[in-house]
């Protein structure tokens, strides 16, 4: 391509050689948008090209493997096997096929080999080439004239460069223009077809009021696979949707309808369903949100958010009408506890002994929950350096302890939460939702041991919202124990209205094992507590004795309990007295059998087990005139004493003479059996357990017990407020930190979680739902 150089200009017009820089830069900026889209379109034909060559390749090696396939059968075996007769020979005849695919072979042979030739090209790539320097020297000079002079030499060289494009362009198409062709063709048709096609199915879908339904549902839910796969958290107004719905029933009693409550959740959903439905939505169609929906996609939503962090929800915060399944017809009773073996502490033995004697009887399933404490807390709580390193080996220890003391096999499971040991109160406080360890469908009777304690920092869900039935049994004297600390007594007026308000919220009945207890709401007094087998059979060994003429008890008297030990062995070394000390050991200890008199001075006690456990080995027992030991009055070794000389007398008065044995009545009184039949009575478990109770409905006389589904009263909405109360303080770390929590115990801690293989602590808990 060969053009004219651009014309000389006369310098004589500043206007011209400024109009003439610009048309140059015009020009390049032309020449160069020509250049990148002929680059480009050169791009997609060799790519083109490179695809169909690699097809044709990997259709050339198919075609090689089958052919070398047939060959090699075709020289294996016949296609036909002859028929063997009598007279057949041992060299018979090749049959007719096997010639012809010997002539038909070399011919093959040959085919293959030429087709497999480096030499042998699919289709030979064209080789192009434009000189694009003309064309950029062409623009250059056409831009350089004057309009009005070569406005008719521009349109002759543009009809030149016209022609010699198309020329060029000939010879190109001539090269491989076959080749274009096919590819043309099939991809118009392609596009007819894809036209068609889209019309006809868009057609369809648009006069398909069905399919219009559906699309509506499934854009509702529609997310792009592009953005993040996690499932956004629960936002203000479905939260609020949800606590108005689950309200229901107290808005009721202010005077709020359920139409009201139900357009407020509707109107509270709608905003995101449409933002959902327009996103989702192609320009220009409407969306419809049906009222009658909303409750069911906001369950929907809920579910998909709790199902994606892994939480299991278990219903809502002021009812939970899915609880117990008592298909099985029998009945399941929880007791929760404070403590667990090997330590041996009251609210450890007592409970293990109850959960054994409840499920003696078979007709409930019983389910003993202890705290599980980590390694470095048992070793300052668990006696002779005893430590467990899983659930499982700990469990194993608790039943073998049992097993031998009560003589038969307990049928009862036993589970774990996670718990931490606080030093400054010497006790064991609950790390995060207790109630969750026991399972909705064994969610009927829950008995809690110590229930201010268990309740102190409770951030989870409401016991009487879980359960059925829930009893409260007070085992320790918690202001006594405070009063004795530092402004303790401000501490024990606070402490007083704490137990109050937790015992109020969360239980439907509360026992006290004597008055020496605080009073509490709903709570009567009665010893539901029983002695270990083995110490009345002790005192039946002493009786026997006794009947013989035997002496049975050959030494004084003996205290057996907590006590400050080093304040205890400076008295006694100053007053010179004759005071052995012993270490801690089982108050069965074949050491501590020949004792006649166990002291107990204690007035901190709420029904001290040791003395229970005195009286049934055939002891006397010198105690003070307190609440704490009115059950023990009725015996008569039991001597009491109000002042300290007369505490003086009555240990003369027990060195002088031998105790009385028990009688039968006085012995079963002593026994679990008696304990479990006063627990059932004063509990009203056997009113619930024969579905007879006040406030319960017995239409699934068959099935257990359901709470009434009618609405609450005052004292309910009372309780329930205050157990509102409670989860919003307890679920604030400042708070909890200021009355003393453990730090860290809101929620378990990574070690409860892989001891007790739980969940990590934010998907058992995540902050959005009830």
């Amino acid at each position: 391509m060969n053009f004219k150089p651009p014309e000389a200009r006369s310098p004589s017009s500043t206007a011209t050689a400024s109009r003439s820089s610009s048309s140059i830069v015009t020009a390049e900026k032309a020449f160069s948008f020509i250049s990148k889209g002929w680059r480009e379109v050169r791009s997609s034909a060799d790519a083109d090209l490179q695809l169909l060559k690699n097809r044709a390749n990997s259709f050339k090696n198919l075609a090689d493997k089958e052919l070398e396939n047939f060959l090699n059968s075709a020289s294996k075996s016949p296609f036909s096997v002859p028929t063997i007769t009598a007279s057949a020979t041992l060299n018979p005849a090749p049959p007719a096929e096997i010639d012809f695919v010997k002539k038909l072979q070399p011919k093959l042979s040959e085919i293959r080999r030429a087709y497999s030739s480096p030499e042998f090209k699919f289709y030979p790539r064209p080789q192009i080439k434009i000189d694009l320097s003309a064309i950029k020297n062409a623009i250059v000079a056409e831009v350089g004239e004057e309009e009005e002079e070569d406005e008719e030499d521009d349109r002759e060289r543009l009809r030149k460069w016209r022609r010699v494009r198309f020329k060029d362009r000939e010879r190109e198409e001539g090269q491989f223009g076959e080749f274009w062709e096919p590819i043309k063709t099939f991809r118009s048709r392609l596009r007819e077809l894809e036209q068609k096609s889209s019309s006809d199915i868009l057609e369809g879908i648009k006069n398909s009021e069905f399919v219009e339904k559906l699309k509506s549902s499934l854009k509702a839910i529609y997310k792009d696979p592009y953005e993040s796969k996690e499932v956004p958290p629960l936002d203000v107004p479905e939260l609020l949707a949800c606590l108005v719905r689950q309200s229901s029933p107290l808005l009721d009693q202010l005077g709020i309808n359920r139409g009201i409550s139900d357009k407020i959740v509707e109107s509270l959903c709608s905003k995101r369903k449409n933002q959902l439905l327009l996103r989702s939505l192609p320009a220009g169609q409407s969306s419809m949100v049906e009222s009658e929906n909303i409750n069911d996609e906001l369950d929907l939503r809920i579910a998909s958010v709790l199902q994606s962090t892994g939480h299991c929800y278990e219903g809502g915060f002021w009812s939970d009408l899915g609880k117990h399944d008592a298909s099985d017809k029998k009945r399941h009773v929880a007791i929760v506890t404070t403590a667990s073996l090997p330590w041996m502490t009251g609210t450890a033995v007592n409970p293990l002994f109850r959960a054994a004697y409840l499920a003696k009887s078979a007709k409930q399933n019983v389910t003993l929950l202890v705290p599980w404490l980590c390694r470095s807390d048992q070793e300052l709580v668990y006696p002779n350096n005893l430590t467990f390193s899983s659930p499982e080996e700990q469990e194993s220890y608790i039943r073998g302890w049992l097993e031998e003391r009560i003589g038969f096999k307990a049928d009862f499971k036993i589970s774990f939460y996670p718990g931490k040991f606080s030093k400054a109160r010497r006790s064991i406080i609950p790390a995060g939702d207790t109630s969750q360890f026991i399972s909705s469908k064994d969610a009927d009777i829950a008995i809690l041991e110590e229930p201010e304690h268990l309740n102190w920092y409770h951030h989870g869900k409401r016991w009487s919202d879980k359960f059925n039935h829930v009893v409260g049994i007070v085992h320790t004297n918690y202001l006594e124990y405070i009063k004795r600390e530092k402004n303790g007594a401000l501490q024990a007026f606070l402490v007083k209205h704490i137990n109050n308000w937790v015992v109020k919220a969360y239980c439907h009945k509360v026992l006290r094992l004597s008055a020496a207890t605080q009073d509490l709401p709903k709570s009567v007094v009665c010893n539901v507590h029983g002695v270990n087998p083995k110490f009345l059979k002790i005192g039946e060994k002493v009786a026997a004795e006794k009947e013989r003429g035997e002496q049975t008890f050959s030494k004084g008297a003996y205290f057996l309990g907590k006590m400050d030990a080093h304040e205890v062995q400076s008295t006694a070394r100053r007053l010179n007295l004759n005071v052995n000390f012993m270490k801690g050991r089982d108050h069965a200890d074949d050491s501590l059998q020949g004792y006649k008199i166990f002291i107990n001075p204690s007035v901190s006690d709420v029904l001290c087990t040791a003395t229970a456990e005195a009286l049934a080995m055939g002891k006397f027992v010198v105690c003070a005139d307190h609440p704490s030991n009115d059950f023990f009055r009725a015996f008569p070794n039991c001597l009491t004493y109000k002042t300290p000389e007369d505490f003086v007398a009555k240990v003369r008065e027990a060195m002088a003479k031998e105790p009385l044995p028990l009688t039968p009545e006085q012995r079963y009184s002593l026994s679990w059996e008696a304990a479990t039949q006063r627990f059932m009575e004063y509990s009203d478990l056997d009113k619930v357990l024969d579905n007879s109770g006040d406030g319960y409905s017995g239409r699934n006389s068959n099935k257990g017990l359901t709470k009434s589904t009618s609405l609450p009263n005052l004292h309910e909405m009372v309780d329930g407020g205050l157990a509102f109360a409670h989860y919003c303080l307890t679920g604030n770390e400042f708070l909890r930190l200021c009355t003393g929590a453990i730090p860290g115990t809101r929620d378990y801690d990574k070690q409860h979680g892989k001891d007790l293989r739980l969940l990590p602590p934010q998907v058992q808990n995540p902050i959005y739902g009830w």
